[in-house]
């Protein structure tokens, strides 16, 4: 089956530390201020998924509340080195 049938089919990807788009935007919008059912709405997602790609976002991030996303989002941006 080609690459492109198999990235539109979906399903869990390999596991990785790297947030997939929705996960860093979703996170995004959290470290900017935005209530989960701000990010909701701007998003046009549900709060049960928005909650879902935080909880995600968190654990690959190796933090566990929503004030170190900022700090944490800047690293992942520019690694050191």
């Amino acid at each position: 089956m080609p690459e492109a049938d198999l990235n539109r089919l979906g399903g869990r990807a390999a596991r990785s530390d790297a947030l997939t788009p929705t996960e860093a935007q979703v996170a995004e919008l959290a470290a900017a201020g935005l209530s989960n059912q701000e990010i909701a709405d701007q998003a046009f997602l549900s709060v049960k998924t928005v909650e879902a790609n935080l909880t995600r976002a968190y654990r690959k991030l190796a933090i566990r509340s929503r004030s170190a996303l900022a700090h944490a989002l800047h690293h992942a941006d520019h690694p050191p080195g």
